[in-house]
Parts: C-alpha cells; sequence; structure tokens
C-alpha cells in the first residue's frame, strides 16, 4: 500500500490551495507553493508529495531554480507540461526579483552595483563581462554584455567598453564580471584588465569609475582593494 497521501484526502483547511486564499501565500511552505504550481500529482501520489520529493532531489530551492526542461522531466511524475509550468514560474520570479527601472537606479557606492548585477550574475556557469553606463547623476542608462568566456585582456577589449559609452553618451563606466566558482578574489589577469580599462577611459574621457567581481552573494571592488 502506498504511504502517498493524496490531497482529496486532506482536510480542505490544510490543503495549499485553500491555505493560500485563507492565510496568504507568505505563510505557506515551499512544499505547498511548488504544489500549487504542479497543479496535480501523478498516479499514486499528490501534489504535495510529488513537490517535496523535487525539493529533495534539487536539495532546495537553488538549484531547482536553475534545473533545465530535461532534469525536471527526469524526475518521476514531472511531465513536460508540470516542468514548464515550474520553469516559468522560477523564470518570472528571478525577473521581478532582479527588475529595476534602470535609468532611476542611482550607483552611489560599490554595493549598489553589485546589488544590482548580483542575482543575474552570482549563479552562471560562465564568467560574463557586463559593463553599466551612467549618466552624470550616476544613474544607469545603459547596460550591455560585452563578453562570456574566461577574462582575457586580449579579448575584453576597452575599444569595446568605450565604444558604447560614446554611443549612449555616457559620462562613466562600471564593469563587472563573475567568478563561476563563487569565490570574487580577483585573478593577475582581473587586475590586468582592470587597470586597462581604467588607462584607455582617462584618454577618451569617460572614468572607469569601478570593476566588480561578483561571487555567490559576495563582491569584491577593484577600486576599493587600490587597482584604479
Amino acid at each position: 500500500m502506498s504511504n502517498n497521501i493524496l490531497i482529496r484526502d486532506v482536510p480542505a483547511s490544510d490543503r495549499p490551495r485553500e491555505r493560500l486564499i485563507e492565510v496568504g501565500p507568505q505563510a505557506l511552505s515551499n512544499q505547498e507553493l511548488i504544489a500549487i504550481l504542479i497543479g496535480s500529482g501523478s498516479k499514486g501520489q499528490s501534489a504535495l508529495s510529488l513537490a517535496t520529493r523535487l525539493l529533495k532531489h534539487f536539495e532546495g530551492l537553488l538549484l531547482l531554480r536553475d534545473a533545465s526542461i530535461n532534469e525536471l522531466t527526469s524526475i518521476n511524475g514531472i511531465g513536460v507540461a508540470k516542468a514548464v509550468q515550474l520553469m516559468a514560474a522560477l523564470e518570472l520570479g528571478k525577473r521581478i526579483h532582479t527588475y529595476k527601472t534602470s535609468d532611476q537606479y542611482v550607483i552611489k557606492s560599490p554595493e549598489d552595483g553589485a546589488n544590482f548585477l548580483m542575482e543575474d550574475l552570482r549563479g552562471l556557469k560562465q564568467e560574463h563581462f557586463v559593463a553599466l553606463y551612467l549618466n552624470t547623476k550616476n544613474q544607469i542608462i545603459h547596460r550591455r554584455t560585452i563578453f562570456i568566456g574566461s577574462l582575457n585582456s586580449s579579448i575584453v577589449h576597452p575599444r569595446e567598453v568605450f565604444k558604447e559609452a560614446i554611443k549612449h553618451s555616457a559620462a562613466s563606466v562600471i564593469c563587472a564580471h563573475n567568478h563561476p566558482s563563487g569565490d570574487p578574489s580577483p585573478s593577475n589577469e582581473d587586475v590586468h584588465v582592470t587597470r586597462r580599462l581604467y588607462e584607455s577611459g582617462k584618454v577618451v574621457g569617460i572614468e572607469l569609475l569601478d570593476h566588480l567581481v561578483i561571487g555567490d552573494h559576495k563582491y569584491i571592488s577593484m577600486k576599493e582593494k587600490g587597482y584604479l
């Protein structure tokens, strides 16, 4: 006999949908919220049991957040339709969390820049080199991913960074890239790229305010470290 409890056997007051209506989404567990997204279980198991097994398989929300369609459908009971619903909801969550109106976002400190980029960059499997272009009020007016791959001064060329700055009439630039390892400690190449960009900025009259190295909820400011 199966030990799984079906939703229809659970008192209405304990069902995820009913609980959300009664007490609000913030009161529900991760399992309950996922059960609502899944909508229904599979043969012999409830949506709640399936949600619990899903979270256990991915060891929590962090790995589930970045799961592929194939990884999700490898779980017994998760078909393509359920996987698509989950991926769409998780992507919306990421977008809402990182949404900022760029032309109103002011960079006053390295922490402001790191906060603006952290959720976008920290979970990436490859290095992404990004430039934020600011006006005279230090508001972000443009963002551009310059390069994806291992940071190399011969590839991350100042020309690409400052061409965008001139195009958008930027007063200054903040550059950033992530370390997929999660450790933001700067490498020798990071230092070399920073100094090259800084010197190039002085030539064209557009200041490089900082180069941020983004880790997993950690960052390093090359300006604070004295590299520019």
